[in-house]
């Protein structure tokens, strides 16, 4: 599951529900074979500069950092285009007020580790 909350003033309120979808749309585009640059910098054209980002067992601390954007952006221009396969699906979509929101989806993911070589085949639930 991924969870974000922020604060943003605008003149008309933010539909949060439409930006959780936009920002799975956003995210699963960049894991797609042919990713590239442009679904990158779509999917970070959503996210602050100080994004905090928690990929566990590499990044277990979700800290925000000044350069968070820069270093996501660096952890995932090393595995574009190594998948040869990606299907998603969004399960659900929770609002919180008017601060937050978080999604639940289930991926299935092959393709070739950038690394190491390796053929994984993941199956998988996001919670």
């Amino acid at each position: 599951m991924i969870f974000l909350s922020f604060s943003a003033r605008a003149d008309e309120p933010l539909d949060l529900k439409l930006f959780a979808l936009n920002y799975y749309n956003a995210m699963t585009a960049t894991q797609a074979p042919n990713a590239g640059a442009k679904e990158l910098e779509a999917y970070l054209a959503l996210l602050t500069d100080d994004i905090g980002n928690q990929h566990i067992p590499y990044q277990p601390d979700d800290s925000r950092t000044p350069d968070g954007k820069k270093q996501m952006r660096k952890g995932i221009s090393f595995y574009l285009g190594a998948h040869t396969l990606f299907e998603s699906t969004l399960l659900h979509t929770f609002v919180f007020n008017d601060t937050g929101f978080a999604i639940r989806y289930k991926n299935y993911v092959k393709g070739i580790h950038p690394q190491n070589g390796d053929d994984p085949q993941v199956s998988r639930i996001n919670e």
